[in-house]
């Protein structure tokens, strides 16, 4: 008898009879007819409400903190806090997706952005206002999570076409919050509160679709509860695939990129001499290339085994723009936004890249939640640090200096982000 006939007779009768076949997967359900449309107008009313939150209150930070009483640290607490929150609350985000399935999710997430939103300009300190602050935010990070897993769970033959659509629409929120904020407080009577108060509105519209997307995954649910299927979190953890760093630290530059851009261009103009009001016009274009670009960029990419040569793309837009703000920051102010305008739209892509890194909505979920969760730490330094050496520096040739440099490291990240692979292959996650 030879030694391996020795041995499968000495194993347990279970482990011999055991079939190394892998589990059924759960019968398909028959969708109804009206969940596709609603599916379509629940992403884009939650990507409409991924911002406005923190562009509408930039637009009356001054009053704001005047209202509130504010100190100079308390207001910088505040502007450090989006990322800080999109980084800690995002980590919560796949053991809420698998516990109650992502549109649940979703939606006590659009609730939470409601919620906050309704309750901050009633705040009569700038403690209740950071906490309604904080819920607020606390909403949008498990929003920005969970989106590309809903992409992926439903449209996963389309998932560029889908992403295009939610990040034209963030996009589209962003500016349209940054722009009409103040001049829809000016004539609803110049209260900030009432100014802030607005957006509450469209938050609460976007918990209506989720209430009914919920409602038909979790009756989905209850049709296949009869069914074994894998754990959706078996395998070894996403930190050992290096696609997954990629994608985190590139994320996190173009977030750092975006964010100073937000923060100090404008003042960069006016040191050159431009005129505040301008200042704030090209800042706007800036913001608003975004909105035709977030919907390209992702349907090509969704067309292309390797999204590395548009990181290349977009990163030389950057350099480009930086090199111009450098050397003529007014005489081609115009043509500057504009190319910064295209290098910001490095975030559509990078979240299209998430949803194609992955096999499957399980890897999805982790992927989107590490990605940004350890992007959004990275990025909070930036602003901070261009602050910094424009303080010390006394003008903009040490931070845009660091700017350009920065775009190096994220040109090559998008290389190896970019490359035709999935978490699951690297890593062993199952599908």
């Amino acid at each position: 008898m030879s030694d391996e006939e020795i041995q499968t007779l000495n194993r347990p009768q279970a482990a011999r009879t055991a079939s190394p076949q892998p589990l059924p997967a759960p019968a398909a359900t028959p969708q109804p007819a009206w969940l596709g449309p609603v599916l379509l107008v629940g992403i884009v009313l939650a990507a409409l409400n991924l911002r406005p939150a923190i562009t509408s209150l930039g637009a009356l930070f001054e009053e704001t903190r005047e209202g509130l009483g504010m100190s100079g640290t308390v207001a910088g607490l505040i502007t450090s806090v989006p990322a800080l929150c999109f980084a800690v609350f995002g980590v919560t985000a796949p053991r809420l997706s698998r516990r109650f399935g992502p549109a649940a999710v979703v939606c006590a997430g659009m609730a939470a952005v409601a919620a906050g939103l309704l309750i901050r300009p009633f705040a009569s300190n700038a403690t209740g206002f950071l906490a309604a602050s904080a819920l607020t935010l606390a909403g949008i990070a498990l929003t920005n999570v969970l989106l590309p897993v809903i992409v992926k769970r439903w449209f996963p033959d389309r998932v560029g076409t889908m992403t295009g659509l939610y990040s034209m629409a963030l996009a589209a929120g962003t500016s349209l919050a940054a722009a009409a904020t103040v001049p829809m407080t000016r004539a609803l009577g110049g209260s900030w509160r009432t100014g802030l108060l607005i957006w509450a509105l469209l938050a609460v519209v976007a918990v209506l679709p989720w209430l009914a997307i919920a409602a038909a995954a979790r009756k989905e649910k209850a049709a296949a509860a009869g069914v074994p299927a894998a754990r959706p979190d078996a395998g070894p953890g996403v930190v050992r695939s290096r696609t997954a760093w990629a994608l985190a630290c590139y994320f996190g530059l173009q977030a750092t990129g975006a964010y100073i851009t937000m923060g100090w261009l404008p003042q960069i103009f006016r040191d050159a001499g431009v005129s505040a009001s301008t200042a704030g016009i090209l800042l706007a274009v800036t913001m608003v290339m975004g909105v035709p670009l977030a919907f390209i960029i992702p349907g090509l990419a969704g067309r292309m085994k390797n999204q590395g040569p548009i990181a290349v793309v977009l990163g030389l837009f950057g350099l480009a723009g930086y090199l111009g703000l450098y050397f003529a920051p007014a005489a081609g102010a115009w043509a500057w936004v504009v190319m910064l305008g295209i290098s910001n739209c490095a975030f559509p892509l990078v979240i299209t890249m998430i949803g194609l890194r992955a096999k499957s909505p399980a890897g999805v979920v982790k992927l989107s939640a590490f990605a940004q969760s350890t992007g959004y730490l990275i990025s909070i330094p930036g602003p901070l640090v261009v602050g910094v050496l424009y303080q010390h520096s006394g003008g903009w040739d040490l931070p845009l200096a660091l700017m350009a440099g920065l775009l190096v490291p994220q040109i090559v990240l998008g290389l190896l982000a970019g490359r035709d692979r999935t978490i699951e292959d690297e890593c062993g996650m199952r599908d």
